[in-house]
């Protein structure tokens, strides 16, 4: 196959993949935690997830950016810049990590551990990175994030990040498969 074709079903795979992960966080989101309204649960990044499982951290990085500036100026327009900027800190700092570690062995027992560590990496990133604009963002002292980190903030990242990467790494690859014979 050419370098055009490749890079044609590459384009189209993560178009389709994007349009993919804005269409489900329009129909699928709700919050996890009473406690935390803002912080609602979406299976977005599924799509974003497998982008990176098929074409590696840079690819996921790209999907990334440009499906968290398509919804959050669409489908999640409510959470504006902070919800963009959020939702691409969270989600790149997981494909980076993934993407990086299954890029040249995708092996079960690798994807394991590369999901594990993107799930922690997540939650790290997303335990500082909530100090710093949730509290522009909901109006309230860095203290009350604090507060609201082990009941919520830490639960919420650990869950959302997981459900999302172990959908991702089960269908993933019926998935390719089904865009190997297709394309």
């Amino acid at each position: 196959m050419s370098n055009v074709s490749m890079s044609t079903r590459k384009l189209c795979t993560l178009g389709l993949l994007g349009a993919i992960s804005v269409v489900l966080v329009a129909f699928i989101h709700f919050p996890v935690f009473p406690l935390t309204p803002f912080l609602e649960y979406d299976p977005a990044d599924i799509p974003i997830f497998i982008g990176t499982l098929f074409y590696g951290p840079v690819a996921g990085l790209l999907l990334t950016v440009i499906v968290s500036v398509v919804q959050g100026l669409t489908v999640s327009a409510a959470s504006g810049v902070i919800g963009i900027i959020m939702h691409i800190v969270a989600t790149g700092s997981f494909v980076v990590v993934f993407g990086l570690l299954t890029r040249k062995n995708k092996s079960i027992k690798r994807s394991v551990i590369a999901l594990v560590l993107g799930i922690v990496t997540w939650t790290a990133v997303m335990a500082l990175w909530n100090l710093l604009l949730t509290p522009l963002f909901i109006g309230t002292p860095v203290e009350a994030v604090l507060e609201l980190m082990l009941p919520a903030i830490l639960p919420f990242n650990l869950i959302k990040a997981g459900v999302n990467g172990v959908i991702a790494l089960l269908v993933g690859k019926s998935v390719k498969a089904i865009v190997k014979r297709e394309f």
